[in-house]
């Protein structure tokens, strides 16, 4: 079974008919998933702020890690549940969204980039710590993560338009990229 066979069969299960049908639930999801990646975001940009130096030079970043990870572990959780119910309540229009392939792309871009920053030069914070400014390592995970996290946040946000549905005239590039079908018509199963 190909991945939009199975997304087709996903968009076709009651579940994801009655999430993306309902009046309440899927506004509902959607606000709780802004608001969990405002509280993610938030806190990961004044860790990265701090990584790159721009804010609060005289804090250690153990003391800033230990104080805005938990938060920011619970709006990533909150945020990835809510953002696969918002793929459920519309799987295939989603799926063939060019916005959410990219968006994709990066968020695995950005799990690489705090993985090899956790694993790697965090593991010897108690090294840096202190230090006035973070050694080179730690600044560009931290501005890779502001970048990355910038353009997620476009990207997650440009996949509500419908510029380039399948079934809209448009270039045979941008229907190849979204996986774009002759047969598509109606982008939101």
């Amino acid at each position: 079974m190909s991945i939009r066979a199975a997304v087709e069969w996903l968009a076709n299960t009651e579940w994801s008919i009655a999430l993306h049908e309902s009046q309440y639930a899927y506004a509902t999801i959607e606000s709780v998933h802004v608001w969990a990646l405002c509280l993610f975001v938030g806190f990961a940009v004044l860790l990265d702020l701090r990584l790159v130096n721009a804010i609060f030079r005289d804090v250690p970043v153990s003391d800033m890690a230990r104080r805005l990870l938990p938060w920011t572990k619970a709006g990533f959780a909150v945020m990835v549940i809510s953002g696969i119910l918002l793929f459920y309540a519309i799987p295939l229009r989603t799926y063939l969204n060019i916005f959410f392939r990219i968006k994709a792309v990066l968020l695995i871009l950005a799990g690489l980039n705090a993985f090899v920053f956790h694993h790697g030069i965090y593991a010897k914070l108690s090294e840096w710590d202190v230090g006035v400014t973070p050694p080179r390592p730690a600044r560009v995970a931290g501005m890779c993560s502001l970048v990355l996290w910038a353009a997620i946040v476009f990207s997650g946000r440009m996949i509500a338009y419908n510029w380039f549905d399948c079934g809209k005239p448009q270039a045979r590039l941008i229907s190849a990229m979204a996986g774009c079908t002759a047969g598509d018509i109606d982008p939101y199963r």
